[in-house]
């Protein structure tokens, strides 16, 4: 691939940041990628995970009435219509979690990420990730693993210019030994809407699919009643919003420290649920400058970087993954 490549075909857009990452933008979806290996493998790697790329939005747009519909409580996991193997991911992700309102919009960019993060795991690969706007799929063969930056506020962060590690909240350290491949964070202060009213909630999972979907149902469960919360219906902020008329949060005020910890206790609790039953290996929940950990029984895989600051927040990898 060249340094520089538009598909106008598609859409499709490729720039290489550096010797180690692509970025690649098709409409919505937008990727940070990169892999180690033998030079020849690599670039076959990236071939093939292009290739597959340019196919996904439009696959997806073709099952999006289907993709917007909440997952019925009553479904059996075989009864998916969805034909697309990134829209059935999605159906499957949030599957388990269909007693609460859910549609597979929720598992989207989890979903994508793994499905193109397939292409890497090829011989001459040592390592590989996607991260698709903060959901990332990883790839790690023996011995091999990444450090994942995490800092406290998205929302301010534009881009321009990425943090080097003494911006860093914190980081995190997963190597192959461990069964994680799939980091996703949701929070209200994100990209997507929420429920709840948690600053960002990081869960790790054995894929990105189920991390977001994951991700989805405990930041909405770090939740409280307070007439400070300020609710739109989501329909009014974005009018083909899969969540409808449904109430999500858009301002949360400073809180004292009892209800911060109420809220975070229910996010807790949800994560903890999720983790007996399998789906998930750990998530870490932040608001207001507390934090919560449920599952993550590795040792040192969460470093603070600084003390005294407020818990980390949102994280995705911004040049900050190693």
């Amino acid at each position: 691939m060249n340094a520089t490549n538009a598909k106008s075909a598609t859409n499709a857009t490729s720039a290489q940041l550096d010797a180690g990452r692509w970025h690649w933008q098709h409409g919505p979806i937008d990727l940070i990628l990169g892999a180690d290996g033998e030079p020849s493998a690599v670039q076959a790697a990236y071939e093939a995970c292009w290739a597959r790329f340019v196919d996904v939005l439009p696959e997806l747009v073709g099952e999006l009435r289907l993709l917007r519909q909440p997952v019925p409580g009553h479904a059996a996991h075989s009864d998916c219509v969805l034909k697309g193997p990134v829209a059935r991911r999605m159906w499957s992700a949030s599957h388990p979690h269909r007693a609460r309102y859910i549609t597979p919009m929720a598992a989207v960019a989890g979903s994508v990420a793994d499905e193109l993060i397939t292409a890497f795991a090829r011989e001459g690969i040592a390592r590989a990730f996607i991260n698709n706007g903060g959901d990332i799929a990883l790839y790690l063969t023996e011995g091999q693993q990444y450090r994942v930056g995490v800092f406290a506020d998205l929302a301010g962060f534009s881009g321009a210019k990425l943090p080097g590690d003494q911006a860093l909240d914190a980081n995190l350290t997963l190597d192959a030994a461990m069964p994680i491949r799939g980091v996703a964070t949701s929070g209200w202060r994100g990209r997507s809407f929420s429920l709840g009213i948690a600053d960002s909630v990081t869960v790790l999972a054995r894929n990105a699919a189920t991390a977001d979907a994951a991700a989805t149902i405990i930041a909405n469960a770090v939740n409280l009643d307070h007439t400070g919360v300020v609710r739109r219906p989501a329909s009014s902020l974005k009018d083909d919003s899969d969540l409808g008329d449904m109430l999500v949060t858009v301002d949360v005020p400073s809180l004292p420290q009892p209800l911060i910890d109420f809220a975070l206790a229910r996010g807790v609790d949800a994560a903890r649920r999720l983790q007996e039953q399998g789906l998930i290996e750990g998530a870490a929940l932040f608001l207001q400058g507390r934090a919560r950990v449920a599952g993550m029984h590795y040792q040192d895989a969460l470093v603070s970087n600084r003390a005294g600051t407020a818990s980390p927040g949102q994280q995705r990898e911004t040049g900050n993954l190693k």
